[in-house]
């Protein structure tokens, strides 16, 4: 009786778990999609492709990239949070885009933080600000300078409404008392094109953003948002150190998906790209797109993200009441 009560338990147990554990192990058995919500030719799509042709070798199948773009990566992160949790379409989420997507409430956004799963960061990139190399601002003080005297005149770019690059013109335009004209562009990409084209005069931006533009490039950049100096660009100095401790802004960049990936599955998937991110020609090919490396998996990743969540609840008002 004992032993026949035991089988049953283990009959049951295999019907519930044995397909579960069977699926996660051949998981991949076709290629998965990674979607990222920019433009081809930005940061985070560069450091997306080059950390997908990595993992696909050993994962075993393609890891196909699509750029599906759009309202400030709005699109394609409702996308990703609509697919069928089975672990074959993730996708990239830019932080704090993500979240302020979700703050604004005239976004109308169809996700929330529980609608993701967060699977593995890969890069925290600094913010900095920047201009053409011929522009008359050859500094931040003169940038700042010329604002006070034109306020609302000067052309500021940044990649989405209330990304990081608009958080940080906001929080410039506090700290330095001065009024820039904002425009809007959907990635890094059409930004770069914009300030060289003398579209906009310039730009908010990433070190990632014109990363692989450093060299041989009439750019300039005029200040880094972070407390230390990058090792990419160590001669520019900081906005602490000019003056400004309180302008930092920084853009991470992580893989997502939809919530209710099987654990089993969601944790391949972790393992898969935290490996191919710690592989040499990964940190190689991200080192000379100037991009930092900082992987973050699971728990640690999901609390980032909340964290960053209730740090960016006071800016939302500040964005409100600018516009």
């Amino acid at each position: 009786m004992i032993i026949q009560t035991f089988l049953s338990i283990l009959i049951v147990a295999g019907a519930l778990f044995g397909p579960g554990l069977a699926e996660a192990q051949n998981f991949p058995t076709k290629p998965v999609i990674l979607q990222i919500p920019w433009p081809a030719g930005g940061s985070t799509d560069v450091g997306g492709r080059i950390v997908a042709a990595i993992a696909e070798k050993k994962i075993g199948q393609p890891i196909i990239v699509t750029n599906k773009v759009g309202a400030g990566s709005q699109i394609g992160l409702t996308e990703t949070a609509r697919a069928k949790p089975d672990g074959y379409s993730i996708g990239f989420a830019s932080l704090p885009a993500l979240n302020t997507i979700i703050l604004d409430p005239e976004r109308k956004a169809l996700f929330d933080l529980k609608s993701l799963v967060f699977i593995i960061n890969q890069v925290v990139d600094p913010g900095i600000i920047w201009a053409k190399g011929d522009s008359p601002y050859k500094t931040l003080k003169d940038l700042l300078d010329d604002a006070r005297k034109r306020p609302g005149e000067i052309r500021a770019a940044t990649t989405g409404i209330l990304g990081d690059d608009h958080l940080a013109i906001l929080m410039m335009e506090q700290a330095a008392k001065v009024k820039f004209r904002i425009v809007h562009f959907d990635g890094g990409a059409h930004v770069f094109t914009a300030v060289l084209g003398g579209q906009v005069d310039v730009a908010f931006g990433n070190i990632g953003d014109i990363g692989t533009k450093l060299k041989g490039t009439p750019l300039r950049i005029l200040t880094v948002m972070d407390p230390q100096r990058s090792k990419f660009i160590p001669e520019v100095p900081t906005t602490v150190e000019l003056g400004f401790p309180q302008v930092i802004s920084n853009s991470s960049r992580g893989i997502i998906g939809p919530a209710g990936i099987p654990d089993p599955i969601l944790k391949k998937i972790q393992a898969v790209f935290l490996e191919a991110m710690k592989d040499p020609e990964h940190i190689d090919k991200m080192e000379k797109s100037a991009l930092t490396v900082r992987p973050m998996v699971g728990e640690e990743y999901t609390k980032y993200v909340s964290d960053l969540h209730q740090r960016i609840i006071p800016l939302m008002d500040i964005a409100r009441q600018s516009k």
